[in-house]
């Protein structure tokens, strides 16, 4: 019991924490924040690639799938 009341109050601690450095990085630094942004987007695109795909190992296992069918839908092709 101990140790989930523990955990709970670091978790607690680690929230208010991160409120507030994002109150004061927005409030502070508004115009910074605002002019990374599109670069953060950019930089969202290979990360999802790699969390979605998992890294480039395993790209040898997607021909044997039966959902992908082609733009025919799998029909008369």
């Amino acid at each position: 019991m101990g140790d989930i009341l523990k955990r709970n109050r670091v978790a607690i601690a680690a929230a208010v924490f991160v409120a507030a450095a994002a109150y004061l990085l927005w409030s502070e630094h508004r115009p910074h924040v605002l002019a990374a942004l599109p670069f953060l987007f950019l930089l969202a695109c290979p990360l999802a690639h790699l969390f979605m795909h998992g890294g480039h190992g395993e790209h040898d296992g997607h021909s044997g799938h039966d959902g992908h069918r082609g733009a025919g839908g799998g029909k008369g092709a």
